[in-house]
């Protein structure tokens, strides 16, 4: 039986997001991303089904504007980003709707599922193909060891548990 060809899809970066919100005093959202992080698929059809994709983002270059915050975020409290460079995510399975896969941050995998749009392939007006996709998950932080809490006086947590991820992928098919 001969193996199927399996074809690269490189991140497309200028357009593609990975961001997360998460509520802050429980009164706002909060919205960051990080600025250095890559992907890519492999598959052995257009529709992409049973692809495997990977994403890794660096954890010392999470951006949510505001430099006091961010400098938080990489410290032992969060992310660790001296012990834990990076986050990543291996998937086990696309169906063309959800995304199974496994999620690692600060040395904790946990299995997730995304629910993950496929929104087709197009050629660019520079003749590249382009395969797009997008998708969001909500994981407990801290299922991940990302525990730091605090209360404000009126008793209302200053980070939710819940952190909302938002992914926008443009892939670029290798030639």
């Amino acid at each position: 039986m001969s193996e199927k060809t399996r074809t690269l899809w490189n991140l497309d970066p200028a357009h593609s997001e990975i961001s997360f919100k998460v509520k802050h005093m429980m009164i706002t959202t909060v919205t960051g991303h990080f600025d250095e992080y890559s992907a890519r698929a492999e598959a052995t059809n257009e529709g992409f089904i049973d692809a495997d994709f990977t994403f890794v983002a660096k954890t010392a270059s999470v951006n949510t504007r505001n430099k006091d915050r961010d400098e938080h975020l990489k410290s032992p409290d969060f992310f660790d980003a001296e012990h834990y460079p990076e986050i990543r995510f291996t998937s086990t399975s696309f169906d063309g709707e959800t995304m199974l896969g496994v999620l690692t941050i600060k040395g904790i995998t946990r299995e997730i599922a995304i629910d993950m749009d496929f929104n087709g392939i197009a050629i660019d007006p520079y003749g590249q193909t382009k395969a797009g996709f997008e998708g969001n998950v909500t994981v407990n932080r801290k299922d991940f060891n990302l525990t730091w809490s605090a209360l404000t006086e009126q008793g209302n947590i200053v980070v939710s548990d819940s952190v909302r991820i938002g992914i926008v992928l443009q892939f670029v098919k290798s030639s």
